[in-house]
């Protein structure tokens, strides 16, 4: 009985032993596969790093709400302030398409995931310049206003091929409701896309007077010119503002919308076709021609803008600002900038670069 009990307890100790092993195997295994998933590797053209797997809340499902955006290295501060607060007002499924260039792809990475932006849902596609080729005037004033992220709008279906609908925001942009009430937006049969028009009754107050009439076609085209006269468009046709873009996808597609804009810009190339007092629109025109009188309406507290223009202060009260459902610092004056108005509201939901690179500009005490 005795040398029975010995090879009983001597079978239970080898049986204990074996399962910690298979456990230490097991842990070991698990660190090894969250490394690989977390330390991604370089980014393909439209192709995605992924979703981040470890999470601290519980994962949101449902529809999935793509949203764009573009982040250029200057600027990353202000792509991470509008992501989190799109992500914070929102319960939805939020899914991040964020369109950058490939030297700013590591900072984005790190900034997202060192923050409490680390639970988003997001994919980087690396833009390629090579796709304006022949496309941007070499007139010297407007090739130092062009740059190439900001047509990256043009090619929305091409970084979220199985998508039907989608939303573009411009950095330069806050949100302070749920993004799904935007996303709801009803697109008329057959439109492609929704934009806020330039005389809404909610920014009209903001709009840029002077040289060019900003707010309406004849600022953006030059009408003189023989293929802006054959298409027949009334020249004080109200303009709309393209840094919130609504896009129907599945038309997108099937009217060409991205072919027609190239055709556009190569024209103008070869013909001059914009309004010389353009400014920095350059990415205007071939919208405003391809959606003439083609667009649906949004909201005007949607796209609430020209808060980065003189005097935006002056035009919008604290209270109407806080209001609006979507904030757009279009204009000179940029909320990370030292004289921008309502840089409060921007304050909010910014987060601290954890490189080191990115810094707001803020007044200080003491300075003139």
């Amino acid at each position: 009985m005795t040398l029975r009990r010995v090879n009983v307890v001597i079978l239970v100790l080898l049986a204990v032993a074996f399962l910690i092993i298979v456990q230490r195997n097991l842990l070991n295994l698990s660190d090894f596969l969250h490394k690989e998933n977390t330390d991604a590797g370089m980014i393909l053209p439209f192709e995605s790093e992924g979703f981040p797997n470890f999470r601290l809340e519980p994962e949101r499902t449902g529809e999935e709400i793509p949203v764009v955006i573009t982040a250029a290295e200057e600027r990353l501060g202000a792509v991470v302030a509008a992501m989190n607060s799109v992500y914070q007002n929102s319960k939805a499924n939020v899914v991040f398409t964020v369109v950058t260039l490939n030297d700013t792809a590591n900072h984005l990475r790190v900034w997202l995931s060192k923050t409490t932006l680390k639970n988003i849902k997001y994919k980087i596609v690396i833009f390629k310049p090579e796709l304006l080729k022949g496309k941007i005037s070499k007139d010297p004033q407007m090739l130092v206003a062009t740059k190439p992220l900001t047509f990256a709008r043009y090619y929305l279906p091409l970084y979220i091929p199985e998508a039907e609908k989608a939303i573009y925001l411009d950095d330069d942009i806050i949100v302070q409701a749920d993004i799904q009430e935007l996303y709801e937006t009803n697109l008329k049969l057959g439109h492609a896309a929704a934009f806020s028009d330039d005389c809404d009754s909610a920014s009209a107050k903001g709009i840029v007077r002077g040289a060019g009439n900003q707010n309406n076609y004849i600022g953006f085209l030059d009408f003189k010119k023989e293929a802006i006269k054959k298409l027949g468009m009334r020249a004080n046709t109200c303009s709309f503002n393209p840094g919130v873009i609504i896009a129907n996808l599945t038309e997108w597609k099937n009217q060409n919308i991205t072919g027609q804009l190239n055709h556009w810009m190569e024209l103008n190339t070869r013909e001059d076709l914009y309004s010389k007092t353009l400014a920095e629109s350059i990415t205007t025109p071939p919208l405003l021609i391809v959606f003439y009188k083609r667009h649906s309406t949004i909201d005007p507290m949607w796209h609430v803008r020209h808060l980065g223009t003189t005097g935006a202060g002056n035009r919008y009260s604290p209270q109407f600002v806080k209001a609006a459902k979507l904030l757009h610092w279009n204009g000179h004056y940029k909320p990370w900038g030292r004289t921008s108005s309502f840089t409060d509201v921007w304050d909010k939901w910014y987060i601290v670069d954890p490189t080191g690179k990115f810094h707001p500009v803020r007044k200080h005490t003491g300075d003139n």
